[in-house]
């Protein structure tokens, strides 16, 4: 009976083992092995991890939502803040990944990138990332290849810093600051030093590590250079008005990479809608929830249309005449 016992119960340690074997190839979540996703009769859990808060994120993040409420997808959405640390999205994703989400929205480059390292299998979308293909997130915007597509917030570069000149001829010196541990920045930089002597600009950069460097980093820089050019950079965009305040005092106009900076003290961007841009990641997010596509399969949304904004508040006080040419066509703010 011992024997005939024993035999049994080595028997249904056999099945457990391969069945636990069988379990730990599956892919985690509810997505297939392509990455696509189940949706027949259930809620979809879709985690979304905002690497800090300003507005820009902050609209991103609501466009994305609005998205999907839109489409009718029973969908539960849970939110989830990094405040910047960078540590912290990775805990984040961590957990979306442990509890089987269906879908992660990552906002911003270090969002993605966290997400990234957190799953090959689960579905990621994401959005306010410059150069993804730089970044190292997909091969080509056409084709992104493995389980991420979503929604850049690349601008046309020299056509920004064109406005520099437009504004004064004399502009000779631009300045930039940015936060040397975020890729997404370094890599604007380096574009900006690239681009900037074509159109007669030099560049003097200052880095930051936190959100406290940024003021004395902006009055280090004030007295160097004839103008600023705004990144679109966490850490810097989430103090927009301590830059803008300094700059606009000393008369130095600044040039924004994002709108949202303008309504914040920057003089001039010709730049995207967040709002939108989130609303389009939401329309990637849709592509693979609804009609079961994988992330590989959807082209990088890159921008092609920009407006041109100004604050006319930070004009007058700057002493510029709104009927410059340089104006022309700009949707005016802070009138």
């Amino acid at each position: 009976m011992k024997k005939k016992l024993l035999v049994i119960m080595m028997a249904l340690v056999l099945v457990l083992t391969a069945c636990q074997g069988q379990n730990a190839e599956q892919p985690t979540g509810n997505e297939g092995k392509d990455n696509t996703v189940e949706t027949e009769g259930k809620t979809l859990k879709v985690g979304v991890v905002q690497l800090m808060e300003h507005q820009s994120l902050d609209n991103t993040r609501e466009g994305f939502v609005d998205e999907l409420k839109k489409s009718g997808l029973d969908v539960d959405v849970e939110i989830n803040n990094a405040q910047g640390e960078i540590t912290n999205a990775k805990a984040i994703v961590d957990k979306y990944a442990s509890d089987g989400v269906d879908l992660i929205y990552a906002i911003a480059t270090p969002a993605a990138e966290a997400a990234m390292a957190a799953t090959t299998t689960i579905p990621i979308v994401f959005s306010a990332v410059t150069d993804p293909v730089e970044a190292q997130l997909v091969e080509s915007v056409e084709k992104p290849g493995g389980n991420i597509t979503g929604a850049s917030d690349m601008v046309d570069v020299k056509n920004q810093l064109a406005l520099f000149k437009e504004i004064n001829p004399d502009i000779k010196t631009i300045g930039i600051i940015y936060s040397a541990d975020e890729s997404n920045s370094v890599q604007q930089v380096e574009s900006v030093e690239k681009i900037a002597p074509e159109v007669g600009l030099e560049v003097k950069k200052v880095s930051i590590h936190t959100l406290s460097d940024i003021p004395q980093a902006t009055e280090s820089i004030v007295g160097d250079i004839d103008g600023l050019y705004l990144l679109s950079d966490n850490k810097v965009s989430s103090s927009t008005t301590v830059v803008t305040e300094i700059m606009n005092r000393e008369k130095v106009p600044v040039v924004a990479t994002v709108e949202a900076d303008v309504n914040q003290g920057a003089l001039i961007s010709i730049g995207i809608d967040y709002t939108d841009l989130g609303s389009i990641a939401g329309q990637k997010a849709l592509e693979i929830l609804k009609d079961k596509k994988s992330p590989s399969e959807v082209p990088v949304y890159v921008p092609d249309k920009f407006a041109k904004i100004i604050n006319v508040e930070t004009l007058n006080t700057l002493g510029l005449d709104i009927n410059a040419k340089v104006f022309e066509g700009a949707t005016p703010i802070g009138e």
